[in-house]
């Protein structure tokens, strides 16, 4: 991608600046999984306690971070209840089949919502060899392809109350949870209250290289110590990673609020009510995908299609306010000039 062009297809794509770079070139390292690198024990320490809990565990990436997550309270031949359109069911590869053997039932909520009633009917109790039982409950915070979208604490802890009531476990993949803290001021450790378990990500709109995190008891965070070496994730001196991670957190949470300005700013443009915009996601239904991302990067915008007839526009920590609105203007003129025309004979 060149400078000239304005990337809005995700923000994954941030590039660590001068200072997040003198941060890990300066960070002090040793073999992690020895468990002897400090930089990482540090970060792993200071978001375990940010959640409330016990332990954390870094991984390179979300997707390992959930998968680790999961498995820590679903076993092979037991299942999970998911949002329909899930990160973890539609855009991890069926990673968590491959390597843990567990099973998959979906709800569909508006826009990747809790649907407690729905939940209930699907909960699956243990009645001996007979039938696959649940034994968690995942949400997704905020929730990616539902736009953006933050679960209401309220919902979370009527979840909460259920899994308890049924005895299920909750996991929490939470890797824009910072978005859902800086849109709605809930405390970090509300987050974690609500749930057993959870995944964060430190490489999307807080903006390191690398990295996400694995939250828990420190029983599940041992275990994954062992299922994170198994799948290839022992990393040695990966405290200049670390250090990014640890920067982010210092300088690019409160920041967020930009983003979530950013989108809604586009979201007009989009002709999308700003107003369902909780974060940094637009989600735009369009009658042909592929048509406005050629149309939009010819004329300087990258967005991304998440659909056939669904395209997806992100900020990030990369885009300024002069270009969101740069951007605002040409994704108008693409949107208005990809519409189908009607008209009679």
């Amino acid at each position: 991608m060149t400078d000239a062009l304005i990337d809005l297809r995700s923000d994954t794509v941030t590039r660590p600046g001068p200072q997040m770079r003198a941060a890990m070139a300066a960070a002090e390292v040793g073999d992690d999984v020895y468990g002897e690198d400090p930089t990482v024990r540090a970060l792993e320490e200071r978001v375990a306690a940010l959640f409330g809990k016990e332990a954390a565990i870094f991984t390179p990436t979300g997707s390992m971070a959930n998968v680790l997550a999961v498995r820590s309270v679903v076993g092979a031949g037991e299942e999970v209840l998911c949002d329909s359109s899930a990160h973890i069911a539609r855009a991890e590869l069926g990673a968590h089949a491959a390597y843990t053997g567990l099973t998959m039932r979906t709800w569909t909520g508006p826009r990747g919502g809790i649907d407690l009633p729905a939940i209930e009917a699907l909960f699956a109790p243990d009645l001996g060899p007979f039938f696959v039982p649940t034994r968690a409950i995942s949400v997704e915070n905020t929730h990616n392809f539902g736009g953006g979208t933050v679960l209401p604490l309220g919902d979370l802890q009527a979840l909460r109350s259920y899994a308890d009531s049924v005895g299920a476990a909750v996991h929490m993949d939470g890797a824009r949870i910072w978005n859902a803290h800086v849109a709605t001021g809930t405390p970090l450790a509300e987050y974690g209250a609500v749930t057993d378990v959870l995944a964060v990500c430190l490489s999307k709109g807080l903006g390191a290289p690398v990295g996400s995190l694995m939250v828990g008891t420190r029983a599940a965070v041992d275990e994954a110590r062992v299922w994170r070496k198994r799948m290839g994730g022992g990393m040695r001196q990966v405290g200049i990673l670390a250090a990014a991670g640890i920067y982010a957190l210092d300088h690019h949470v409160e920041r967020l609020a930009d983003d979530h300005a950013n989108a809604r700013l586009l979201a007009e443009a989009c002709d999308v009510d700003p107003g369902t915009v909780d974060t940094n996601i637009v989600v735009v239904d369009v009658s042909d995908a592929a048509a406005v991302v050629a149309a939009a990067r010819d004329a300087g915008v990258l967005v991304g299609a998440v659909g056939a007839r669904t395209v997806r526009v992100v900020t990030h920590l990369d885009v300024s306010r002069d270009q969101a609105v740069a951007a605002a203007s040409v994704l108008t003129k693409v949107l208005a000039s990809t519409r189908p025309t009607t008209g009679g004979s």
